[in-house]
C-alpha cells in the first residue's frame, strides 16, 4: 500500500529569526511511518520542522516548515495515497505580515496580527474516496471525546486518535503515549500507557482493519 504520513510541528515566521510554534516532537508520526515500513508498504513522511527523522531508509521524506508549505505537500499527495495519517501539529494560525528583517525590541507592547492557516485535514477529507483510509489526531484538555467525535465527522476520518493532556505519560516530546480511538461507527477503544512505537503498532493495526472491512 502506499501511505502518507504528516508528523511534526510547523513553524510560522514572524520575523527571520522568530517564529509561532509548539511543542510537538515529530516523534509519534514518525513511529507510526517505521511501523508501516515495516509491514513493506510505500512510504512518504511529510516532515515538519524537527531534528528527527525515520531510521529506515525506505521512508521517502518530504520536508516543510510551514502549514502552507505542509498543505501543498499533502495536496500533491494526496490521490496517491492508500492511507493517509494526520499527525502533524500544524499551527492554526499564521502571522500576516511577516518581517522580512529581524523585528528590534522597542516598544512595550508589541502586536502580531495572525490569519487562520487552512485545515488540511478539513480541506482534503472532502477530497477523500471511499477506499481510502483517513486518521486524524486530537489532543485535547476538556471535553475530549465530545471534541473528537466532532473533529471526527468535520474532517471526515475513519478514525480519530484521541490525546488528552490530562493524561500523564500523553502528549508533546516524551517516549510514551496514552490514547484513545474513536471510529466513524462510534466504537471507542482505550489503550494504556505505552511506548510510542508500541502505540504506533496499536494505530497501523486498527488501520488494517478498517481496510479489511472496505474490502
Amino acid at each position: 500500500m502506499k501511505i502518507l504520513i504528516t508528523a511534526g510541528p510547523t513553524h510560522e515566521p514572524i520575523d527571520p529569526v522568530r517564529f509561532i510554534g509548539n511543542h510537538s516532537s515529530g516523534k509519534m508520526g514518525i513511529a507510526i511511518a517505521e511501523e508501516f515500513a515495516k509491514e513493506e508498504n510505500e512510504v512518504l513522511l511529510i516532515k515538519g520542522a524537527t531534528s528527527l527523522s525515520p531510521v529506515n531508509p525506505a521512508i521517502k521524506q518530504v520536508k516543510v516548515q510551514t502549514a502552507a508549505e505542509m498543505f501543498d505537500a499533502c495536496t500533491q499527495y494526496f490521490s496517491w495515497a492508500d492511507v493517509i495519517v494526520f499527525a502533524a501539529a500544524v499551527a492554526d494560525y499564521t502571522p500576516r505580515f511577516p518581517s522580512a528583517t529581524k523585528i528590534k525590541k522597542k516598544e512595550d507592547e508589541f502586536s502580531i496580527e495572525l490569519v487562520k492557516t487552512k485545515d488540511i485535514a478539513q480541506e482534503l477529507g472532502k477530497e477523500k474516496r471511499d477506499n481510502q483510509v483517513v486518521v486524524g489526531f486530537a489532543l485535547e484538555t476538556n471535553d475530549e471525546e465530545q471534541n473528537s467525535r466532532e473533529k471526527l465527522k468535520k474532517k471526515n476520518f475513519d478514525f480519530i486518535v484521541l490525546n488528552s493532556m490530562r493524561d500523564e505519560g500523553a502528549g508533546f516530546q516524551g517516549d510514551t503515549n496514552k490514547i484513545t480511538i474513536i471510529d466513524r461507527e462510534g466504537n471507542v477503544t482505550n489503550f494504556d500507557l505505552k511506548n510510542k512505537t508500541e502505540v504506533a503498532k496499536d494505530i497501523v493495526d486498527y488501520t488494517n482493519k478498517i481496510l479489511i472491512q472496505k474490502k
